[in-house]
């Protein structure tokens, strides 16, 4: 068998596309397996890193901002719109491939929009619960459009095939044991707060945590683990200026990145974070409660609407990015905590959405479409 994978532009879309690929290489040794990404993107790096053949086009999305430096860009962009076909159109051609999976961003969109044409049976991925530009179109021409999210559908042509797959979820998170992970990480049985504002930080989520820890080691009630990210190496200064003096506290795990989350995540009681799609499929495989802070910077506001399919099932706490303050932050914690119950039910809600079999939902799928077609 032979897949085309297409997709990029952030690690939301290129995940899913590897973690397949990756199950479909383990399963199926057979296979083989090719993905074109856009010229520069981040997968030109990831998809070799991970071992699997890469092929680029070149292609730009279009600026939704009026500027006059946008309407250049966008004329760019519309060049790219027919060059990026014709090399979509001569890789398939090369390739032959079976099927053709797109998992988002814009590079997907030339892909298997000629795949289609090519009569090539085609899947789509959508990660989140408000679906992208990219997968709107495509979901017309799709074979079939896999959702994470039950609430994409409502966003979607009524002629798209939809199916519930979940979004592939790594083991590691699957299998990490608490009790394990917090030996591994020397906590003691103090709740554990897991803060993080994505692998560069957000200003706004560490200024309102450095308010959190101040607050908290006044009681010593909770632990911490705060990863403040590549442009917030100022934390630590900032604590200080708090009062807090890292080297008295053994309970403050403060660190730049976190490389060991499926471990942290296992330890932790709240987790306090974005609303990125992976992210929010990791805290329901673990069925952790979480306090969630959509990014407001996020083409179409995905991030609230991926937030809102768990606070609306009760699985999660929101607090808007405009709200947040050190004072709003520690007032929610403190809610959360009032009562044992609330965090216990937050995370049991979450485990009710989690869907940990994706990979070979996919897989499953894959060969239905293909009995389909040949």
């Amino acid at each position: 068998m032979k897949v085309l994978f297409a997709g990029g532009g952030t690690a939301g879309h290129i995940n899913p596309a590897l973690a397949v690929a990756g199950y479909l290489r383990e399963n199926e040794p057979d296979t083989q397996i090719l993905y074109i990404g856009a010229k520069g993107g981040m997968e030109e790096r990831l998809v070799p890193a991970a071992g699997f053949d890469f092929r680029s086009i070149t292609v730009a999305g279009f600026q939704r901002k009026l500027s006059w430096k946008n309407v250049k860009r966008n004329a760019a962009a519309a060049v790219h719109v027919f060059t990026a076909s014709w090399e979509a159109r001569k890789i398939i051609r090369e390739f032959q491939p079976d099927i053709c999976i797109g998992t988002g961003g814009y590079v997907a969109g030339p892909v298997i929009r000629e795949a289609t044409k090519m009569k090539i049976p085609s899947l789509i991925h959508e990660q989140n619960a408000y679906p992208g530009v990219t997968n709107k179109m495509l979901s017309k021409r799709a074979d079939r459009t896999m959702l994470a999210v039950a609430d994409a559908q409502k966003y979607l042509a009524p002629e798209a095939r939809c199916v519930l797959t979940g979004n592939p979820v790594r083991q590691e998170i699957i299998r990490a044991d608490r009790k394990k992970a917090r030996e591994k990480l020397g906590l003691d049985e103090r709740p554990v707060i897991l803060s993080f504002g994505g692998s560069l930080g957000a200003r706004t989520i560490n200024e309102a945590v450095a308010g959190l820890i101040a607050s908290s080691v006044k009681t010593g009630r909770f632990q911490h683990i705060h990863a403040y990210g590549q442009w917030g190496r100022w934390f630590p200064d900032l604590l200080k200026e708090k009062g807090v003096d890292l080297a008295q506290h053994p309970e403050l795990d403060i660190r730049e990145y976190i490389n060991d989350m499926p471990d942290c995540l296992a330890a932790a009681d709240l987790v306090i974070c974005r609303a990125g799609a992976i992210t929010l499929s990791e805290l329901q495989a673990q069925g952790r409660a979480s306090i969630l802070i959509p990014s407001p910077n996020v083409a179409e506001n995905h991030q609230y609407h991926n937030a809102m399919a768990m606070v609306n099932r009760g699985a999660a706490a929101i607090l808007e990015e405009k709200d947040l303050t050190p004072e709003t932050l520690c007032r929610k914690v403190d809610e959360l905590f009032a009562s044992p119950d609330t965090i216990r039910k937050l995370g049991e809600n979450a485990k009710k959405m989690a869907i940990t079999d994706a990979n070979a939902r996919i897989c499953k799928l894959i060969k239905e479409v293909l009995a389909e077609h040949y």
